[in-house]
């Protein structure tokens, strides 16, 4: 396997957005996707968040889309927003050298703890993070207020 990981430069965001679509095509909401490829480049131009990319052969099959917030309760933390690997290339253990490769800037920035969701019927995704020792929450709900976009 010739994958290398590395941090996403901006021409890796047209790829990363597929990714995403991707993605949100797998957990049945393919039409809530609504950023565009300029808001992608506005948000990564403004440091908004940052990514680590998969890349096969020059060919970005995998991503993990991240930002540096607080946790109140424990200090500088890494929400992982995204976290996606190609249907076509699951299976290859490029979702656990991205993970890892995630896990280590979060230490290496001195994190105290990272954080993410999942869908509660996303079992393989289930699996993954068990299987790398996370701690999945079962008890606290998602808020949120969405913002028309006129």
């Amino acid at each position: 396997m010739s994958v290398i990981i590395r941090k996403a430069v901006a021409s890796d965001l047209l790829s990363i957005l597929e990714l995403v679509k991707e993605l949100a095509v797998y957990e049945q909401s393919g039409d809530q996707v609504l950023a565009s490829l300029a808001d992608y480049e506005e948000a990564f131009s403004d440091k908004v968040f940052d990514a680590l990319v998969a890349d096969e052969n020059h060919l970005v099959v995998g991503a993990a889309l991240y930002y540096l917030t607080w946790s109140t309760w424990r200090g500088r933390m890494y929400y992982l927003e995204d976290f996606i690997v190609s249907k076509d290339h699951r299976q290859k253990g490029i979702g656990q050298l991205l993970f890892d490769a995630f896990l280590n800037e979060a230490k290496e920035k001195k994190c105290a703890l990272v954080k993410w969701q999942v869908l509660e019927w996303n079992q393989p995704a289930l699996d993954f993070y068990k299987k790398n020792d996370a701690t999945i929450e079962r008890d606290w709900w998602n808020g949120k207020i969405l913002f028309s976009q006129d």
